[in-house]
């Protein structure tokens, strides 16, 4: 991304008024005098040095740019300050919209504006003229701020996608390894956990099994239910939730599990404060989960305590045990694989955290977790306060420059009047027409309706001022705002209608029509692939862009005709409006033009931005399900195989087996985290993603900058038809990658034999585009697809093998 080299443009500037004054003044055979000349260096030196280095401090430049200019209009003839005057501040102007934020910008064109009127009321009250140099100077500034802010606003976009771009590039590339990362640590943690308190209370029942037996028994059932809950939770391993809706808080998830350790005879204390949702707490659990199990597997029985403080600053976890009781046996302590304390360490690290591990003074081990705290990002930027204070004083300033030419040499007598010249209504015309430019995209309709009114006024301000100018000139004033409306493109597209957030209608016969009616819930009846809409409630006519063409060319057609007829001609009427609708045509037309390329621009542009990003999502997706089915493939033959077996001999009373089998397990737990790391997918073998892989949709979504939250009501069945699971996955991933910054959500629901998805906050799946996708992703299976609100679109998918699924397969 280049930007224009605009270095030179001082010294032009500089050049330019040399050539107005004194080079005019000399060709006319005046000789200015020296006090002059000195005074003209005096300002013009500075003015030229303060814009060459205006990127660095815009506005203190646009402070110095527009004193020197009012400093030097007093003791100076007419035209020596007037390039430097106009040009050097709307270019200092234009550098402050380019590099400060919007309300900056405004805070100085404003100020600016307010300057000229009490410059003009100071010295020469508001005549006609002075009144008309007031519109077109602060039409000079509105362009600048314009077109600054603008060319900053693309320059954003134009940042913002690349980086958008470079951020889901890293995460294609860093999101098989995350899943690989997850995957090993939660696979380590809850088979570690478990699998560890089964040998711990198998082996001290074994050891207590002749002075009491009836731990035999408890350590038999506890064997079972541990069995059943690591089957559980490696199920959820390789099919997470996409969301955390179902958790409980976290301080309950880890009362629970201090809990579940003093079942198993680890005297646990403990001091927990409440936890926000979010990686902190993730990270929480996960430091007390591993402590607490290394110390039940090397120092079982010791006195343990965790600490959980959550403040402002920072989160302090620690687990402090003490010392291994003399003569207790450390049944699980060749368990373990080495890989718990980076497995911590990473944990800390992700959330942001830090962490330590070391002996105490007594002989014990402690853990201790420095994590973020309440206030982590929340603060204000440092300096927000004096940024501001200094934005103000820069606009007191400049309003108040008006005095300095009143005490510096010059005064002139001013006529007097208490008429209202034009120059005071051209001047409320403009600003009204400012403000109504800044609703456009709010309110269009409002807004365009109101150009239109405040163009035929322009005419009518003129004959009651008594304007004795130009005659086409305010008719012109008022056509620009509209020109400057059309140009920009607006919330209007060319052969579509408008909606407060929708998308165009189709439009071409028959073929663009929308069906009503259809079930909303139930099993979707009708054609194939139906698409549907709701209806939607329209006011007046469409507003399209030949609708708006068209009006604006007889708006200001009437405005030009009004404005010559009441000045006077000796022509017809018919051959004045001939004449204006000649004029004006073109000068709309041309506008139109350029907003219908800008619009065409920016499309493409987004189109071609949505494809790549949509493209990196799905690689990315499709590398981490890979590596999730590639590890969870290891799970069915390893770890839950061997699980099982232990569940089956406790079941049969065969404590020792069943010990036995737990440690198998373990072992075979610690192969497969060694098999992790090696070998990867080839790219031919990739299985397609399904449901299954929401949670991995989301992380890429959000990595990429937009929050995606996906809810799964309890009515959807835990294993769908292949077709089905396929293409509802594909649907999500079109619907959720075709662009958008704003939230979305997307809500998976199942009743009378219909599966249906409901994604909203995606007013860019309205596009004629991606619902031809989603068509016909939903006619293959005889589904049906509905849309409105304007960013809302839901499919309905039938559970049931129909024809269409029979013909995928």
């Amino acid at each position: 991304m280049k930007r224009i080299d605009d270095r030179p443009a001082p010294v032009l500037l500089l050049c330019a008024q040399a050539v107005v004054w004194p080079g005019a003044a000399l060709v006319r055979g005046e000789v200015p005098s020296a006090y002059a000349l000195l005074v003209a260096v005096l300002v013009a030196g500075p003015v030229t040095a303060v814009l060459a280095l205006r990127r660095s401090r815009p506005v203190t430049a646009l402070v110095v740019v527009a004193v020197a200019c009012a400093l030097g209009a007093g003791p100076l003839p007419v035209g020596a300050t007037a390039v430097l005057g106009t040009a050097g501040v709307a270019l200092a102007l234009w550098t402050v919209a380019t590099e400060r934020d919007a309300f900056t910008t405004v805070v100085c064109g404003v100020s600016l504006a307010v300057w000229q009127l009490l410059y003009g009321l100071t010295l020469h009250r508001l005549s006609d003229r002075d009144g008309l140099d007031l519109v077109l100077t602060a039409l000079l500034y509105a362009a600048a701020c314009g077109a600054g802010m603008l060319a900053r606003r693309s320059r954003s976009a134009r940042r913002a996608s690349d980086d958008l771009l470079r951020r889901a590039e890293s995460e294609r590339r860093r999101l098989p390894a995350v899943e690989r990362r997850r995957m090993e640590r939660e696979l380590h943690d809850v088979s570690a956990h478990h699998l560890t308190a089964v040998v711990v209370t198998a082996g001290a029942a074994l050891g207590l099994r002749d002075r009491r037996p009836e731990l035999a028994d408890e350590a038999l059932r506890f064997a079972v239910d541990t069995g059943h809950e690591v089957t559980r939770a490696l199920g959820t391993l390789r099919a997470p939730a996409p969301s955390d809706s179902g958790l409980p808080a976290p301080e309950e998830r880890l009362l629970g599990l201090v809990d579940g350790f003093r079942r198993i005879g680890q005297p646990v204390d403990c001091a927990i404060d409440p936890l926000p949702e979010g990686a902190v707490a993730d990270a929480a659990y996960g430091i007390v989960r591993e402590a607490l199990t290394n110390v039940a597997r090397y120092a079982p029985g010791a006195a343990t305590t965790v600490r959980c403080r959550y403040g402002d600053d920072r989160t302090d976890v620690v687990v402090t045990s003490g010392a291994p009781l003399p003569g207790a046996p450390a049944h699980a302590a060749d368990l373990g694989g080495g890989r718990g304390q980076g497995i911590l360490r990473s944990r800390a690290r992700e959330a942001g955290g830090t962490l330590t591990t070391g002996p105490t003074e007594d002989g014990g081990w402690e853990v201790r977790a420095v994590l973020p705290g309440r206030m982590a990002g929340a603060g204000d930027r440092p300096g927000a306060r004096g940024y501001r204070a200094a934005q103000v004083t820069a606009a007191a300033g400049l309003v108040l420059q008006p005095l300095l030419p009143v005490l510096a040499i010059r005064a002139e007598e001013t006529p007097t009047g208490s008429d209202v010249s034009a120059g005071v209504l051209f001047a409320l015309l403009a600003a009204a027409q400012a403000v109504t430019l800044l609703w456009l995209r709010r309110a269009p309709r409002v807004a365009y309706g109101a150009l239109g009114v405040l163009a035929l006024l322009w005419p009518a301000a003129a004959a009651t001022g008594g304007y004795t100018g130009p005659v086409l000139l305010p008719p012109a004033l008022g056509a620009l705002a509209t020109c400057v409306a059309l140009a920009s493109g607006g919330p209007v597209r060319a052969g579509g209608s408008w909606s407060r957030g929708g998308a165009p209608a189709r439009g071409g016969g028959g073929r663009g029509r929308r069906r009503r009616g259809g079930a909303r819930g139930g099993r979707p009846g009708g054609g194939r692939g139906e698409l549907r809409e709701r209806p939607r409630r329209r006011r007046g006519r469409p507003l399209t862009r030949p609708v708006l063409l068209a009006g604006a060319i007889t708006v200001h057609t009437a405005a030009v005709t009004t404005a010559v007829l009441d000045r006077g001609t000796g022509a017809p009427a018919w051959a004045v409006a001939t004449a204006a609708l000649a004029g004006t045509a073109p000068v709309m037309c041309a506008a139109h033009r350029v907003g219908t390329l800008r619009a065409r621009r920016a499309q493409a542009t987004r189109a071609e931005r949505d494809g790549r990003l949509g493209a990196l999502t799905g690689e990315a997706v499709r590398d981490a399900w890979a590596e999730r089915r590639r590890i969870a493939d290891g799970l069915e033959t390893t770890v839950l195989a061997r699980t099982a077996g232990m569940v089956a001999e406790a079941e049969a009373g065969r404590l020792e087996a069943a010990a036995e089998r737990a440690r198998e397990a373990l072992a075979a737990m610690r192969a497969l985290l060694d098999a992790v790391r090696d070998g990867e997918a080839g790219p031919a073998l990739r299985p397609q993603p399904t449901l299954q892989a929401l949670d991995l949709l989301a992380r890429q979504c959000r990595a990429a900058g937009r929050e995606v939250e996906i809810r799964l009501t309890g009515r959807v069945p835990g294993r769908l038809p292949a077709a089905v699971d396929l293409a509802a996955y594909h649907a999500a991933e079109t619907v959720l990658t075709t662009g958008g910054e704003q939230p979305a959500t997307l809500e998976l629901d199942a009743s009378d034999g219909t599966l249906t998805l409901t994604a909203t906050g995606v007013p860019s799946a309205a596009h004629p585009a991606v619902r031809e996708r989603l068509a016909a992703r939903v006619a293959a299976l005889d589904g049906a697809l509905t849309t409105g609100p304007a960013d809302t679109v839901r499919l309905l998918l039938p559970l049931a093998p129909g024809d269409g699924e029979e013909r995928e397969r």
